[in-house]
């Protein structure tokens, strides 16, 4: 088996299965995972049903926790184990400017300033991309309860932020997937066509859209 890039970071919005897949890429190559354990965010629950009086809170927790694993990876060898995270912590601003208010983005900003530290660059970055009516349907698949007060409105947002963060990253080699039709959880041919894009993928930004089945 060929081996993967030594930190990859697999990103996208909620239900676009980027914690999925980071799963199974590490129990294929035997890597380190590190994901984001949204549950742990007390939070959340309150945010989706009342976002206005919990989007400061969620999103400092969310904050202090990614920082917290940036840090922890910082201290390891970063070339001892090939490593698979769901999130890039950059992404922790475009959440923010979606759910915070301007007096609480400018606070949030100032936090930001004070905790972030300069992250390892990932070898590869994988976006994965989805409509919001395929997210809607992963999320209602997967039955965490308090995301059944998610709003399309919200994913929306999530959906052109990204789009427009990723138009503009030019950091580390970027793989955009359209991940629409594509089940790389119970399809392993649908798995094997991207694990193979990301193993190749070493440079530059590149689009990768599954082949149609010939039976």
């Amino acid at each position: 088996m060929s081996s993967l890039p030594n930190y990859i970071v697999i990103e996208g919005p909620i239900g676009v299965g980027k914690s999925s897949l980071a799963q199974r890429l590490a129990n294929d190559f035997s890597s380190q995972l590190m994901l984001e354990e949204v549950d742990e965010n007390p939070f959340l629950e309150q945010f989706y049903q009342r976002p206005r009086e919990a989007a400061l809170s969620t999103q400092l927790f969310f904050l202090m926790h990614r920082t917290r694993q940036i840090k922890e990876l910082r201290q390891t060898d970063i070339f001892s184990q090939s490593k698979i995270a769901d999130y890039l912590i950059e992404k922790d601003q475009l959440f923010a400017q979606v759910t915070l208010s301007p007096t609480e983005y400018e606070l949030y900003l100032q936090v930001y300033e004070h905790m972030i530290i300069d992250a390892p660059k990932p070898d590869l970055v994988v976006y994965l991309q989805a409509p919001v009516p395929t997210l809607f349907e992963r999320i209602r698949k997967r039955g965490r309860n308090y995301e059944r007060f998610i709003e399309s409105s919200y994913l929306e947002q999530l959906n052109e932020v990204y789009a427009d963060f990723f138009y503009h990253y030019n950091e580390t080699p970027l793989l955009i997937v359209n991940a629409s039709d594509i089940d790389f959880i119970n399809n392993d041919r649908d798995y094997e066509q991207l694990k193979s894009q990301i193993i190749n993928t070493t440079s530059g930004r590149h689009y990768f859209n599954p082949l149609p089945f010939v039976s």
